[in-house]
């Protein structure tokens, strides 16, 4: 599997202090399309957005989506943890 076809998993903090985790191949154009509201709709009235914590681009979609289901079921205090943890791996 190339590079290309390898995903990041990142976690954004929006403008109302709230945390937004996804994945993506190209981690500069999704948070372009999240801060002009074209992204998850989740985001559209919370912008603007920043990364808080992003992996590498190493997971195959499979794995990053699991990876993703599972932070997004954490208390918000643990996400940006459990997200810098697993970018070190």
């Amino acid at each position: 599997m190339s590079q290309k076809n390898k995903y990041c998993i990142y976690l954004l903090e929006c403008r109302d202090g709230t945390y937004y985790c996804g994945i993506t191949t190209d981690m500069v154009a999704r948070l372009r399309q999240h801060n002009a509201g074209t992204a998850a709709k989740y985001t559209r009235g919370r912008t603007p957005v920043k990364v808080l914590v992003q992996t590498s681009n190493c997971y195959s979609k499979n794995i990053a989506l699991k990876l993703e289901h599972t932070i997004k079921k954490l208390s918000k205090k643990r996400k940006p943890h459990m997200v810098a943890t697993i970018s070190k791996t």
